[in-house]
């Protein structure tokens, strides 16, 4: 089934008759061989890495290994809403599953930030490994109203910017777009002005000067075209935001048994599912933005270890806010740096004096 990308009217008349979330009574009893239909949302372009490399291919595992029983419509590009919605989209039932970015809602879920923590985690596969332990430890207390298929953290996220950023003099000052979060904070930390909108808005707001730079993924400066007004890239381990995958309550309960085991087998690490978004994925398009004329900035140890220290600063603020609020925040810290480690990922924010 290929994607469909439509306007919203017909989007919205398409949850009704597609098969999905509008179409059952949530009373049902599901019965062993019937079949289902899964709209599925999220926000990553139609043409990005991530909806051929991962979403197409796990929508289609999802068919094969059920033998047909599941079918599949996919809306991206936020054919359903802009990224902010993709949650509420999934707990509304107006899809079924999708995937959404949990930082571009600040406050909402406070505990999970911990994943938009700098870490120099190299490919979604590990990302997933981790933001799964950790959920599973500490974090499920803030999903109350989806089941979860996984969570995870953003992979290695740097500095692009109009101009070379080598010290953190350099950043002073500069206006730096922001999902929220926990990034907010590190643009906050190195001097810099952090400006919060959609990735969507960003190459317009670079060209006429309302920002001067973004952090973010490589894949993410590709599939907004980015490069042409980013062409600097200062290789520090930022943090950037925390991300998942998710299912409707309603749609899980009228979803068969032997149907619910193939989407938690295919659905629990979709990356290791489809292979997609790997180590070579991002190092390839790296090398074809270094090819396309983005400089790429190595700064000296000395000077990394000074934006670590900032980092690890904002860490230390951060536990102490949501521990004033009755929240475990060091334990989740924690327990991201057990995880981080178990799977040889640095965790460059953490507190030297807490290990």
């Amino acid at each position: 089934m290929s994607s469909l990308r439509l306007p919203s009217s017909i989007i919205l008349a398409c949850l009704f008759v597609a098969g999905g979330i509008g179409t059952s009574n949530p009373s049902d009893i599901p019965v062993a061989g019937e079949k289902m239909s899964i709209n599925f949302s999220t926000w990553h372009l139609h043409d990005s890495p991530e909806v051929q490399t991962v979403w197409i291919p796990v929508l289609q595992a999802l068919e094969e290994k059920s033998g047909g029983r599941i079918s599949w419509t996919l809306f991206d590009g936020g054919a359903l809403g802009p990224g902010p919605e993709h949650y509420d989209l999934v707990a509304s039932g107006r899809s079924d599953m999708g995937y959404a970015t949990l930082t571009w809602t600040p406050g909402r879920f406070p505990l999970s930030d911990v994943l938009s923590l700098p870490a120099s985690i190299e490919d979604k596969e590990t990302a997933t490994d981790i933001g799964r332990a950790v959920y599973d430890r500490a974090l499920r207390g803030e999903f109350a109203d989806v089941l979860v298929l996984e969570v995870n953290p953003c992979v290695n996220s740097h500095l692009w910017t109009k101009e070379p950023v080598e010290t953190l003099e350099d950043a002073g000052g500069l206006r730096i777009r922001t999902p929220g979060g926990l990034q907010t904070r590190c643009i906050e930390a190195i001097g810099a002005v952090p400006v919060f909108m959609p990735l969507d808005s960003v190459r317009e707001a670079m060209e006429d000067g309302t920002i001067d730079g973004i952090v973010t993924c490589p894949s993410m400066i590709q599939s907004f075209g980015l490069a042409g007004v980013a062409d600097h890239c200062t290789l520090i381990s930022f943090g950037c935001v925390g991300e998942g995958l998710f299912m409707n309550l309603e749609a899980w309960e009228r979803t068969p048994e032997d149907l619910r085991t193939v989407i938690e087998e295919v659905c629990g690490n979709p990356y290791r599912t489809t292979g997609g978004m790997t180590k070579g994925t991002y190092d390839g398009i790296m090398a074809e933005l270094n090819e396309s004329g983005v400089v790429l900035l190595t700064l000296p140890p000395e000077e990394v270890a000074r934006w670590h220290a900032a980092f690890a600063n904002v860490t230390r603020e951060w536990v102490a806010q949501l521990e004033g609020e009755g929240l475990p925040a060091r334990k989740a810290v924690e327990i991201f740096n057990e995880e981080c480690e178990r799977n040889g990922v640095s965790f460059v924010a953490f507190p030297p004096e807490w290990r």
